[in-house]
């Protein structure tokens, strides 16, 4: 029989960290002389209590550490228990269930899809909220990708697991000092990110607002035109700089960080990464320039900064890119598959897994060719065994499967085909604003009906948990053993 105990217990500690992550904004609106304080300290003592009360019942539970179905179980609780949580300031001001959950769940998951408008007039300690849940969030989907997936095996993930990643059947342990590291990097970056955003022009609250949810690839904004607000290109570019740190291998950041830089040119996923975005970018900018007539400085920054934002699933908008053309719809909407590189705030389905997808193709082709030809693939210096193409292989699939399904299930509630299938693609990718006139750059998802934002809030989840956490806890087997 499996054990929740450790599982609940690890759960308490996180409700008494979110519950204390609470009382920022509470600070915040008293500083403003904004009532509104008291939804989040009501907020706070609700969670910190619940969390106590598990941590205090279940005390010493942790001391039996964690094996893997466990670790299944507590991702999968955590991800879906947090929001649940983080919705209450929402509910205390007024807002509707279904919407304070899929604000909550969109800001955790790092989404960035919103059912809010008028956000420039909204109270302060709420706009706070919102980029602090997709901060919280960031710093928790690199501990995920880095820490936990790997040794789950998800995917192709294993591929990363690190000498921190514990290969036996307790993980806790060895795991706390690669997690101080991903945490003070995280910090870093996002301070470095703050006082840029401050040089260019920002003031102190939208820098902090702003950084928050450009490290952690989230794409909240204080302003409903998103990042058009900001007049500076300054500004922008900068977005774009923290933009691609938020997208790439956190790994990989902290050896740049510790003295080696050029081991993020190495990982193949990277280069690919970095290659793409540019030719993307300047394939835009040429459009736009030849079909527009904008000027080059202009289109260079329009293309860069929006499509970037779309590949690592930001979700920030810089004008209304919708209005292009039916091609940049066309590529936004394929852009919203692709996602960051592994082991980053990103979503999407991840550079690495495409590279493994046409290694294995081409190794497939080669063996057509010459069948009694053995021929191997490699990612870097790591041959790609039989088990990793499968696991990636398996993963696009059910990825694919996922976003046809919810596409389906959307259309039930009248939306065109455009709306649904975005909006699929967009919560399974945990990308940001969809397509259309209604959940486009410059819509949100309030029109939808509740039923629709229920959808895309489990999607949302099931697509930060890569899939296959949430669906092996629906094999009975799972539970039997």
């Amino acid at each position: 029989m499996l054990s929740l105990r450790p599982v609940l217990n690890i759960l308490g500690f996180l409700y008494v960290g979110l519950a204390t992550a609470m009382l920022i904004p509470a600070v915040v609106d008293l500083a403003a002389r904004n009532a509104d304080w008291q939804a989040f300290i009501f907020s706070a003592l609700i969670t910190g209590l619940i969390g106590l009360l598990l941590s205090v019942a279940l005390g010493g539970a942790l001391s039996e550490g964690l094996n893997t179905r466990q670790t299944f179980v507590l991702t999968t609780l955590a991800w879906m228990t947090l929001p649940a949580f983080g919705a209450l300031p929402f509910l205390w001001l007024g807002v509707g269930y279904a919407d304070a959950v899929f604000e909550a769940v969109s800001g955790f998951t790092t989404t960035g899809s919103t059912v809010l408008s008028g956000l420039d007039s909204l109270p302060p300690g709420l706009l706070v909220w919102r980029s602090l849940m997709q901060w919280m969030g960031g710093v928790g989907i690199v501990v995920m990708a880095i820490v936990l997936l790997p040794f789950l095996r998800i995917g192709g993930m294993q591929l990363f697991q690190t000498e921190s990643s514990d290969r036996s059947e307790k993980i806790v342990s060895r795991s706390v000092e690669l997690i101080r590291l991903i945490g003070l990097s995280y910090l870093f970056l996002t301070t470095c990110c703050i006082f840029a955003y401050w040089g260019t022009g920002m003031s102190p609250f939208d820098a902090i607002n702003h950084a928050f949810t450009t490290i952690a690839t989230g794409g909240y904004s204080t302003h409903d035109v998103s990042f058009g607000y900001f007049k500076n290109p300054a500004t922008a570019w900068f977005a774009v700089l923290f933009m691609i740190v938020g997208a790439l291998p956190f790994v990989l950041l902290i050896q740049a960080l510790r003295g080696q830089p050029l081991m993020l040119w190495r990982d193949p996923q990277v280069r690919a990464f970095m290659g793409f975005v540019i030719i993307v970018s300047l394939c835009v900018t040429i459009y736009l320039g030849v079909k527009h007539r904008v000027p080059f400085d202009d289109a260079l920054l329009m293309s860069t900064f929006n499509m970037i934002s779309v590949v690592t699933g930001t979700g920030y908008a810089y004008g209304d890119y919708t209005t292009w053309g039916a091609p940049i719809v066309v590529l936004a909407l394929l852009l919203k598959f692709v996602g960051g590189c592994t082991g980053s705030t990103t979503g999407g389905i991840k550079v690495f897994r495409f590279l493994v997808f046409f290694g294995t193709v081409r190794a497939h082709l080669r063996r057509m060719v010459r069948p009694n030809r053995v021929i191997s693939e490699e990612y870097g210096a790591s041959r790609l065994t039989s088990e990793l193409s499968f696991s990636v292989l398996a993963f696009l699939v059910v990825y694919m499967g996922a976003v046809g399904i919810f596409t389906l299930i959307l259309s039930t509630f009248d939306l065109d085909l455009v709306t649904a299938l975005s909006a699929a693609a967009t919560a399974v990718g945990n990308v940001g604003p969809g397509l259309g006139p209604i959940i486009g750059p410059t819509g949100n998802f309030a029109p939808l009906p509740d039923g629709a934002k229920w959808i895309l809030s489990f999607a949302m989840l099931i697509g930060r948990l890569e899939l296959f956490t949430v669906i092996i806890l629906l094999d009975p087997d799972f539970w039997s053993r």
